[in-house]
């Protein structure tokens, strides 16, 4: 028996996932505008392991969001994962964040024809996003990549193209020339969509070390200036 706590702090989006060999048991998330995942991941994580009805000591591996995505939110995630891992003393799972949401378009659009090409998207700065393709079983198509967004962008794919994610909603007026592309704006980040793909890492015993992973940022951080400075 394995009961897995799932953290995705990726995007503006804050969520956590319990789930015992693969089948969820509790999901708390919640949107912020802020990125205060801070404030409220812990919480989220005491609400969600009380809804489960199991406790901390329970709990066989933490699976985390490992990016790309927000900077801020990545190391929030990765931190309270880490820290954990060590308290508990139990193994960590990194998941990659695209596949994650590319996992969630496959499992609430079961209609999608077998030869769809899916592309998850995270928003980057202006039309720079980050995405990556995959075909509907999962299997990656193009690798993952930052892709500034043109009225050129995928015109090489003649499949039919479905762009989902929190980096889909500023492509829609640029690509909406192109007829084989598609939107899907129900699918966003969430933890619930590690599930599957962190059971079958813990099965394999895919582990990270603990204290030397970082997340995958795939840009350097580029920080404003602070206030006060021009």
């Amino acid at each position: 028996m394995a009961i897995l706590l799932h953290i995705d702090t990726s995007t503006k989006l804050c969520s956590v996932a319990i789930a015992k060999d693969g089948v969820l048991l509790s999901l708390k998330e919640e949107y912020d505008e802020q990125y205060s995942h801070a404030e409220k991941l812990n919480v989220f994580i005491e609400a969600a392991v009380a809804e489960a009805n199991i406790s901390l000591a329970d709990i066989s591996a933490i699976a985390v969001s490992k990016g790309p995505g927000s900077y801020t939110g990545l190391r929030i995630g990765v931190s309270t994962a880490k820290g954990l891992c060590f308290g508990l003393n139990i193994p960590l799972i990194a998941v990659d964040t695209l596949q994650a949401l590319s996992y969630g378009a496959q499992s609430t659009h079961p209609e999608l024809a077998a030869d769809a090409l899916l592309c998850p998207m995270l928003d980057a700065r202006r039309m720079e996003v980050y995405s990556q393709i995959f075909d509907t079983k999962g299997q990656e198509i193009r690798c993952i990549e930052a892709q500034i967004i043109d009225a050129q962008s995928f015109t090489t794919l003649t499949q039919n193209l479905y762009l989902f994610g929190d980096g889909a909603q500023k492509c829609l007026e640029t690509l909406s020339a192109q007829s084989n592309i598609h939107f899907l704006p129900d699918i966003q980040t969430s933890a619930q969509w590690m599930v599957a793909i962190a059971q079958q890492k813990f099965t394999a015993q895919r582990f990270e070390d603990v204290a030397y992973f970082e997340p995958f940022y795939l840009k350097d951080f580029i920080g404003g200036p602070k206030k006060g400075e021009k």
